[in-house]
């Protein structure tokens, strides 16, 4: 027990340590800097699989929790502590091996910048945040790194703070999303208010012993819930991701992609018991999600940008993870997140290998790069097939198994919700890669300088690719030793079985939509800007990503702003005045008083007549009965 108290709290400090390090001693020694963090990541890495293998050993639904006490408020105790189980060893593994990968690809894609220690000091410590978010047993300390991840995004995404759009990107997903963080907490200090804890177990004990009403639990499940709405980007607080892009691209691989994001599905795969309890909310999470990914994905259909494209990609598929867990898919969803987490990263790690290569962002000035970058645009390839969901890469098993959830839900709306995203994953996908990787080069320029990038960013790619051909194997139906089966949280084992014919019709609309792509963008048997003047508005709707932003800045400086110039005018002209009436009251009647003060004995005795002259008064008018008594005596 001694060791995995040890092991566990391990896993975090050592990302820790690394940033405590690089900023103290080896901020002058990037190469130093480097090696520093990937090593203590790579210790995380190594724990995690230990932790795995223990796991393994012990059977169905072994767990372990070690805490001590931090503080008492009252009746609540806030401890500190970790919790080893299932969700969190696989959630370990993830964001450890996808973090080690990226800082390794970092050293070839971020050579030559003047911040090469600081950005592995920062990735080091967003490391720290996010794992420190998995290991955490009690939902304080949950709160406490994921707001820390919400820093980190913050420095991340405003890493070239030089760049004025990325220092608004920044900006913008730092305010954006303590919309969802408020909820978040209130949602916290109302359960433990009632519950008296924070722990996630003990929490779950007075839930499954119906100690909390219904309708208060929903309540407390929809503000929980938003603070997954801000992290997970979801609609209506999508907004900050696609403009998250600014940042360098590994940060967009490791935070925006495959990991930070992630953490809004993590958290309510985490507190699944709280929100299992509430039917309501459960549904609000399937269609919010539901709804998110359909949405996204119509959106990437027109984008040019390479990073952007994936970024609603990324978008559309938490709502998908997010439709799996409303609709009590918990080992799907989770499964999904894997899978996502490894051809996600593996194809924004593409993106910066060819953003390397040719100095662009825009897939219009592409074209023709398979012949100068092999590596990159093979690995591109197969992340594009699995997130498309063709069998057997690891996208088709996790989709697959959310389709058959759906379906056997009975929501069919939301069935065909999933079904529409799916074919529309397949067509842009394939559109970005075949408009990137295929054809005649479209700039000239770009093309004559495209390269294959340097070992350090092509390694990372092609393990990767590796992962997201095999990871699914780990999910397929029926297996006795599964992915669901090691994640369910039940006392029997998660039955799973293979539905073929959701099998067949996901991978025809799949291929479908790979089909579409081709038909448009390889053979030109249909015409993109053809199809572009037939949508008519339709596509400028899509193109301008809906006018979300546009909408939400109409009400900002007709609405927001016209109340705080209000506010502003109140404040300057009535609260500032009249602490400036008292102050002038104050000079000018001490200025009068002032001359009173002479040294005239028979000025004084003037002044003390006078005052009991108008003393006298005020009570012959105040109280005339009190002025007989007092002139009686």
């Amino acid at each position: 027990m001694e060791q995995l108290n040890v092991l566990g709290l391990a896993i975090p400090a050592l990302p820790l340590l690394a940033f405590l390090l690089i900023t103290a001693i080896t901020a002058k020694k990037k190469m130093l800097s480097a090696v520093l963090s990937i090593s203590c990541i790579f210790a995380s890495f190594l724990i995690s699989v230990y932790l795995l293998i223990l796991q393994l050993k012990a059977g169905h639904g072994a767990s372990y929790e070690f805490s001590f006490p931090w503080l008492f408020l009252g009746d609540v105790k806030m401890s500190l502590g970790i919790l080893i189980n299932p969700l969190t060893t696989v959630m370990l593994i993830v964001v450890t091996t996808v973090s080690m990968l990226v800082q390794i690809y970092s050293i070839g894609y971020m050579k030559g910048d003047y911040a090469f220690s600081r950005f592995f000091s920062y990735i080091s410590l967003f490391s720290f945040s996010m794992l420190g978010i998995v290991v955490a047993n009690n939902l304080i300390q949950m709160y406490i790194f994921w707001e820390l991840v919400g820093l980190c995004s913050y420095l991340l995404i405003g890493f070239w703070w030089f760049k004025p759009e990325a220092a608004e990107a920044s900006k913008k997903a730092f305010i954006v999303t303590r919309f969802g963080d408020f909820g978040f907490l209130v949602g916290i200090l109302i359960l433990s208010y009632i519950t008296g804890t924070f722990n996630f177990a003990e929490i779950q004990a007075q839930i499954n012993a119906g100690l909390i009403s219904p309708g208060l639990l929903t309540v407390i499940a929809l503000l929980l819930f938003s603070g997954a709405v801000g992290k997970s980007a979801q609609f209506p607080l999508h907004v900050w991701l696609p403009d998250a892009m600014e940042g360098p691209t590994p940060v967009s691989a490791l935070i925006h992609a495959a990991t930070m994001v992630a953490a809004g599905v993590f958290m309510v795969a985490r507190l699944f018991g709280i929100f299992s309890a509430s039917p309501h909310a459960m549904l609000v999470i399937a269609y919010l999600g539901g709804f998110t990914a359909i949405f996204a994905a119509t959106i990437a259909l027109t984008q040019n940008d390479i990073k952007r494209v994936l970024a609603f990609s990324t978008l559309s598929q938490l709502g998908y993870m997010m439709l799996a867990m409303g609709i009590g898919g918990y080992t799907s969803g989770m499964f999904h997140l894997t899978t996502h987490a490894f051809f996600k990263a593996l194809l924004f790690l593409g993106a910066g290998s060819v953003i390397h290569a040719v100095h662009t962002n825009d897939i219009q000035l592409m074209g023709g790069l398979h012949k100068k970058m092999p590596i990159t645009s093979i690995t591109f390839l197969i992340a594009s097939l699995s997130i498309a969901g063709i069998f057997p890469l690891s996208g088709f098993w996790s989709k697959d198994e959310i389709l058959v959830n759906i379906m056997e839900s009975g929501h069919m709306g939301l069935y065909y919700v999933a079904a529409a995203t799916a074919f529309l994953t397949a067509f842009y996908m394939f559109r970005l890669y075949l408009m990137t990787f295929t054809g005649k080069p479209r700039d000239a320029h770009a093309y004559e300088h495209a390269h294959e990038s340097p070992l350090t960013m092509t390694v990372p790619l092609m393990i990767l690719a590796v992962l997201s051909i095999v990871t699914g194997f780990a999910g397929i139906p029926g297996k006795e030793q599964s992915f669901y089966n090691f994640l369910f949280f039940g006392a029997h084992p998660h039955e799973t079985h293979f539905n073929m014919g959701v099998a067949l019709s996901s991978s025809a609309i799949a291929v479908s939509g790979i089909a579409l792509a081709l038909l448009m963008y390889a053979f030109g048997l249909i015409k993109p800007e053809a199809v572009k003047n037939a949508s008519g508005p339709l596509y400028k709707l899509s193109y301008n990503k809906y006018y979300i932003d546009e909408i939400y800045m109409f009400f900002i400086k007709n609405g927001f702003f016209v109340i705080a110039s209000a506010v502003k005018w109140f404040d300057r002209h009535v609260v500032d005045g009249a602490v400036n009436l008292v102050a002038f009251l104050c000079r000018w009647a001490g200025s009068k008083l002032r001359l009173t003060v002479n040294g005239g004995v028979q000025s004084y005795a003037l002044i003390i007549f006078g005052g009991l002259v108008f003393i006298a008064a005020v009570f012959a008018v105040w109280n005339p009965d009190a002025l007989k008594l007092l002139g009686g005596r």
